[in-house]
């Protein structure tokens, strides 16, 4: 699986994530840059914690750290699928 086939499959799982409920197309910003930050951290907990501040950040509402790592391991798991390191 290619960079772009990564970004597309972290892109449609963070489009179903609603932390805040306020609908699928509501995050664009927000998931452009948590895939920005994929392409550079390979952590979980590191990229939860970025996912939060990002999120936090643009509602300035409080997410759950527990979410947040709950969606880090998807996309770390993507990420790992594509660069073949499973």
């Amino acid at each position: 699986m290619q960079t772009i086939e990564m970004n597309k499959k972290a892109i449609l799982l963070l489009e179903e994530w609603d932390p805040f409920n306020v609908g699928r197309k509501a995050y664009e910003l927000e998931i452009a840059d948590v895939v920005a930050e994929l392409q550079v951290l390979d952590h979980p907990t590191d990229l939860a914690k970025r996912i939060r501040e990002i999120y936090e950040h643009s509602y300035e509402l409080w997410i759950p750290i527990e979410k947040c790592m709950q969606i880090a391991y998807k996309l770390v798991a993507i990420k790992y699928e594509a660069k073949c390191i499973v």
